[in-house]
């Protein structure tokens, strides 16, 4: 790309070195979240929702638990101040939900914006003018001092109208384009408002410090926050708000940082809906907390069905590989991350586990009404032994050897390639029934005696390409005797290296399931799979169905 150098930075750093951030570990706490789903991320649907699907999503903003959402910028849209009246009249919004709208530092908007809240309960009301470079200069042509002075102008108007207008209402102030700001300047504009408030421990204010457009990297918005932070007047009785978007795709790591660097508040979007690349994610921010055991106060225990309500009202698809909320997040089809999951899994079920460490899985899927067997474990030609076996085990109850785990694996794996596709659980199981279970071809035993005499003789009758014979021969077992049976009989060569069985169902008449694997004169190894309710028929099923794969070549 040959136009790289009309580029340069857009940020400024603040005057003192402010890393004081970097010295914490992790965020110990959720912040306060404020959706602005119904307004940032509504202004940004190729076709905006209407009133009908504002209030559902709203109702599903409150189940989730935020306590603050921006419901819109009702000067500005008669939907908008349509869905604002409608939730105040229809008296939609919960006592302990605070509703937050938008407007900008100008009188006739500041006045229409009051209007729309008559009869609110209680209201914080967000103004809003650009500071940065860029803006001044090419947008507004306007001096610092003329900036500054319509922050003020627009938050002395704010104070006034409140005063005027029954409701409890607080405010809000946000230097629009503050990343594109020079910090020294935007805290001298946040400065002037704040003295205009006058915020106290009973009325407190926030301040709001958006990445409108991301210029720089994380690091340095931690380190403008930190400075405003730190010289902000009136710092105890002010919230300290973030708006990051995610032009650079760091939003999350701009406001995880930036809580670090002393912000109290979160403004963002489920799943990052917003103008160009989005806002911050509010699903992946907070489940990042709840995977490092801090408690985010906001309920994604139903996440499917929040991203299906989300899809619905808005148009918009969530990506497969949407941390937390995709479909394929939590799946492997890696044989190695499928063999690893599943031990994990398995250690879990024989050790007493406070803390939850199973490989490649950041969080417990369950968690979020995710399922292990439909989610996690997913086969395709890159799948391996660990995984056919885990959806085997964990679906049908076959706890296959660990050789024939690693057979069956490559069946699968072969199985995905010629298709094209991903494997089922259905395709897997009918794939090793078909391959591995009582296979009766060329050679069945319809009927098997047995007497006791220097061990266990055998007395068998064999089906063989249409005709039956007699095989008579002793052993050390009942399984030992019927292949000494069938290798005296029909000269075969192999011998039985393993034998694995266990129940199927855990009843009286429960059936049983038998493994064997033998291995050729050439070392080859062979499986077969008997199922019946007597153990020494699955048992003789399973050896017959390994002899017929030797013989077909079917390893």
């Amino acid at each position: 790309m040959k136009n790289f150098k009309k580029y340069t930075r857009q940020y400024f750093m603040p005057p003192v070195e402010c890393m004081d951030w970097t010295k914490k570990e992790y965020i110990d706490k959720a912040p306060i979240w404020c959706s602005v789903d119904l307004r940032d991320g509504n202004q940004a649907l190729i076709v905006p929702m209407n009133l009908q699907q504002k209030i559902d999503f709203f109702k599903l903003l409150v189940k989730i638990g935020f306590k603050e959402i921006e419901v819109g910028f009702p000067a500005a849209s008669e939907t908008e101040y349509h869905f604002l009246r409608a939730l105040i009249e229809q008296d939609l919004i919960p006592d302990d939900v605070t509703i937050q709208v938008l407007t900008q530092a100008r009188e006739h908007i500041i006045r229409k914006t009051f209007e729309a809240l008559e009869g609110a309960k209680k209201a914080v009301v967000h103004v809003y003018n650009s500071t940065s470079l860029s803006q001044r200069e090419q947008v507004f042509k306007k001096s610092k001092e003329e900036i500054l002075k319509i922050a003020v102008d627009g938050a002395a108007l704010l104070k006034k109208l409140a005063d005027e207008t029954e409701g409890n209402f607080s405010f809000e102030y946000s230097p629009e384009s503050f990343t594109g700001t020079e910090p020294e300047y935007a805290l001298e504009v946040v400065n002037a408002v704040l003295d205009v408030w006058q915020p106290t421990p009973d009325n407190k204010v926030i301040i709001n410090l958006p990445s409108t457009v991301q210029h720089s990297m994380p690091h340095v918005y931690a380190s403008q926050i930190e400075y405003m932070s730190k010289n902000m007047k009136y710092r105890e009785n002010v919230v300290l708000s973030l708006h990051p978007h995610n032009d650079r795709g760091s939003g999350v790591s701009d406001a995880e940082m930036g809580i670090l660097a002393g912000a109290d508040r979160i403004e963002g979007t489920l799943f990052g809906n917003g103008e160009r690349t989005g806002n911050v994610d509010i699903v992946t921010l907070a489940m990042n907390m709840y995977a490092q055991g801090v408690d985010p106060e906001l309920d994604f225990t139903n996440m499917m069905e929040i991203c299906e309500q989300y899809e619905k009202f808005t148009g918009m698809k969530i990506d497969m590989r949407s941390p937390y909320s995709g479909a394929l997040v939590f799946a492997a089809f890696s044989g190695s991350h499928q063999d690893a999951i599943a031990k994990g899994m398995k250690y879990r079920e024989t050790h007493d586990c406070e803390h939850w460490t199973v490989p490649y899985l950041p969080i417990d899927p369950a968690d979020i009404g995710r399922h292990y067997e439909a989610d996690v474990i997913r086969i395709n030609s890159q799948s391996g032994k660990g995984g056919v076996g885990y959806i085997l085990e964990q679906y049908y109850g076959l706890n296959l050897p660990a050789k024939m785990r690693e057979a069956m694996g490559y069946a699968a794996k072969a199985a995905s390639d010629e298709k094209e596709k991903e494997l089922l659980p259905d395709e897997i199981f009918d794939l090793f029934k078909t391959r591995y279970e009582d296979i009766t071809t060329p050679f069945n035993i319809t009927e098997a005696h047995f007497k006791q005499h220097n061990g266990i003789i055998a007395e068998i009758m064999v089906e063989h390409d249409g005709e039956k014979k007699l095989a008579v021969a002793s052993g050390n077992g009942r399984l030992d005797a019927i292949s000494n049976a069938l290798k005296k009989q029909f000269r075969l060569e192999y011998r039985l290296e393993t034998y694995q069985e266990h129940a199927l169902e855990q009843s009286s008449s429960s059936r049983a399931i038998a493994y064997v694997g033998i291995r050729d004169a050439q070392e080859k190894r062979f499986w077969g799979a008997g199922v019946d309710q007597d153990i020494i028929k699955a048992s003789y099923n399973a050896l017959l169905t390994a002899i017929n794969n030797m013989l077909a070549g079917v390893e």
